[in-house]
């Protein structure tokens, strides 16, 4: 079979959700259509609006189609998602990880293995999948009882394009509780508690599961006999284009609502299950020693309305040590119990000045995560904060290596859409970022750093 060459991306990112049509063979995007990822309040509790989502799908690969051509299809989405599929359809709502309730369930502290096994630390609300599933089989047992499968969120539309199911690793293996990196197997919780039955097959992400369903087929014009892949969850699908191109150990740092620090060849030992850091699994099923915390919910918390700081604005946040200080996500990233605040009152700050201020305090939150992942000999931006030159020249001097802004414009899609393999979409080269050599600023990463 010919390898396909423009590949549909079902991108689901927890606050926006794409679908982009990368040409694979010169890895370049072509096409894109985007939304909101919406969460209903109704019902038994907060839940993705699967439904707005799926037409939404629907409509982009038919426009798409129309205008480029699409002979494959490939998914990534955000962690901390499952499906639980009952005989006609789903059996319970898909959960929002950020509901409260899983992160309080009675009886789940017991539960869940020790983070040697799981290499997942206890997170806050239902970032832990196994939370989730703990909580809904408590809570709703009537409806748990009619769970015949469940699904993480990429190989849920994944069975929903093709009608084939699977189970897949950077999903399960991404804080969920679910999975042991080191077994290579489900955990002791799914054991205990009677769901291994539950998961279908374990099946790579660049496996095709099959075709596109003829009905489908019929509603987009797309070929019957396009091809779907298995998925990947969305961090994972950052490292792919990287994956044998970079000497190891290096750092990929993921950005969007998450900034995900991921040090391949890294070492797993200095994670730390109180701060916030993790083992992802990586698409061959390898441990990667990551930390993260919500650094693009905080930039858009902390400076709405952002704009490219002068030199002037960076000069007075630095003099002035006029500080941002974590977490103002309570409950993850490497501080998760201190109480976000300013040194000074953000309000006297001009726009310019509160971005060069929350670009520096991203760079230095990030800086402390790489003490957790392990700093590689490179880091490379992917996704929005590529785009924040203050922030990678910041954690550049910071960190002491190089520092690269990403080239393409979505590592997340581009890696997805070469989960369909062949020689062509390695990473671009990007650009190389020159370090802050703003005078004060070291004086202004110790005084920070007290500070904590």
């Amino acid at each position: 079979m010919t390898t396909p060459r423009f590949i549909a991306v079902i991108d689901i990112g927890k606050t926006n959700a794409k679908v982009v049509l990368i040409d694979r063979d010169d890895a370049r995007q072509i096409g894109a259509r985007s939304t909101p990822n919406t969460v209903k309040r109704d019902g038994l509790y907060p839940h993705a609006d699967v439904e707005r989502l799926w037409a939404f799908i629907l409509q982009s690969l038919g426009e798409l189609h129309a205008e480029h051509g699409i002979d494959g299809i490939s998914i990534t989405t955000h962690g901390a998602t499952a499906a639980l599929i009952g005989d006609d359809g789903l059996a319970l709502p898909v959960l929002d990880y950020e509901h409260g309730a899983p992160g309080d369930v009675a009886g789940y502290a017991e539960a869940r293995p020790d983070f040697s096994e799981t290499l997942s630390p206890r997170l806050p609300n239902g970032l832990n999948l196994g939370a989730q599933i703990f909580w809904q089989s408590r809570t709703f047992p009537e409806q748990f009882a009619q769970v015949r499968q469940i699904l993480t969120y990429p190989q849920y539309y994944a069975w929903r394009l093709t009608g084939v199911a699977a189970s897949e690793v950077t999903s399960l293996g991404c804080h969920t509780d679910l999975w042991a990196p080191d077994k290579a197997d489900f955990s002791s919780l799914v054991s205990n508690e009677g769901w291994r039955g539950l998961f279908p097959v374990v099946k790579p992400a660049a496996s095709v599961l099959g075709n596109l369903l003829p009905e489908l087929a019929a509603a987009t014009g797309l070929p019957v006999t396009t091809p779907v892949t298995c998925g990947i969850h969305d961090s994972n699908a950052s490292l792919v284009p990287h994956l044998g191109t970079r000497q190891a150990p290096f750092t990929i740092l993921s950005t969007g609502t998450w900034a995900i620090a991921m040090t391949v060849g890294g070492d797993t030992g200095r994670l730390d299950s109180e701060r916030d850091s993790l083992a992802n699994v990586d698409a061959f099923g390898r441990p990667v020693p990551t930390a993260r915390f919500m650094g693009g919910r905080e930039f858009d918390m902390l400076v709405p309305g952002a704009v490219e700081p002068s030199e002037a604005d960076i000069a007075k946040i630095i003099v002035a040590e006029i500080q941002a200080l974590p977490s103002f996500t309570p409950g993850v990233g490497p501080y998760p119990h201190h109480e976000g605040r300013w040194t000074h009152n953000p309000a006297g700050l001009s726009i310019g000045e509160r971005s060069a201020a929350v670009a520096l305090y991203l760079a230095l939150v990030t800086r402390q995560c790489l003490d957790l992942s392990g700093l590689g000999r490179e880091i490379v931006i992917e996704g929005p904060l590529a785009r924040n030159t203050l922030f990678g020249r910041a954690l550049s001097t910071l960190a002491g290596v190089p520092v690269t802004a990403s080239g393409d414009a979505t590592g997340t899609s581009l890696g997805a859409a070469m989960l369909f393999g062949g020689q062509a979409g390695t990473a671009k080269a990007g650009v190389v970022l020159e370090p802050l050599a703003a005078d004060g600023f070291d004086a202004y990463a110790r005084s920070w750093l007290a500070k904590l």
